[in-house]
């Protein structure tokens, strides 16, 4: 069985609507591409290394157009080439109600039941990537289909905007798998990894912290 990692780029309060652009996800939203001010060599060192070694993508259906409008017509040997080659070469998985336009190669739309369809992708691929994707990220917590987090916290206060973790959170705990890694601009990677059982409860007030 594979791995389900998602990708998460968020502020400090947590927001991680359209961090890439203007025009990714305006509804409401008027701080679109607040990422790309705080980027640097270290943070983008970081996110292509998380990229090694996919094998598929799960997106929703507004990550999916996005994506499907830009990486197909990117230069694979420009700046991003290394992500556009992988990106274009690999199957990508749309989760969506509707009718999406599938004309990116590669690329299927899930069933309508997306909790058994995601488990057949994990079943057929080793290491899946869920980008952005807001929506699709609050069904996979709320179902528990994810083994992995990358969360990159930047060090910016929106007060506004689409949360990385809103309504389909379940209690989990997670394991922090590597050291914390500051970039310099003050963008904080932490990479998760979901472990069993739920979160225990003590008291502070007594000896041991109630920790037992």
């Amino acid at each position: 069985m594979g791995l389900i990692h998602l990708e998460l780029f968020a502020t400090l309060d947590l927001v991680g609507q359209a961090p890439g652009g203007p025009d990714e996800d305006p509804e409401g939203f008027p701080f679109g591409g607040w990422q790309a001010p705080l980027m640097d060599e270290v943070a983008g060192a970081q996110v292509g290394a998380a990229y090694e070694g996919t094998d598929a993508l799960l997106l929703g259906r507004r990550t999916y157009d996005i994506f499907a409008g830009f990486w197909p017509h990117q230069d694979e040997s420009g700046q991003d080439g290394e992500i556009a080659a992988l990106f274009n070469r690999i199957p990508k998985y749309v989760a969506s109600r509707g009718t999406p336009d599938l004309t990116w190669a590669g690329s299927t739309q899930l069933g309508p039941d997306l909790a058994t369809a995601v488990r057949d992708v994990r079943d057929r691929h080793e290491n899946i990537k869920v980008v952005g994707s807001l929506d699709l990220v609050q069904t996979l917590l709320r179902e528990s289909l994810f083994d992995r987090i990358d969360l990159w916290v930047h060090p910016i206060l929106l007060g506004v905007g689409k949360k990385v973790f809103d309504d389909g959170v379940v209690p989990a705990n997670l394991t922090l798998l590597e050291p914390a890694v500051t970039s310099p601009k003050g963008t904080i990677h932490l990479r998760y990894g979901l472990a069993g059982g739920t979160p225990g409860t003590g008291d502070m007030s007594a000896p041991d912290r109630g920790a037992g």
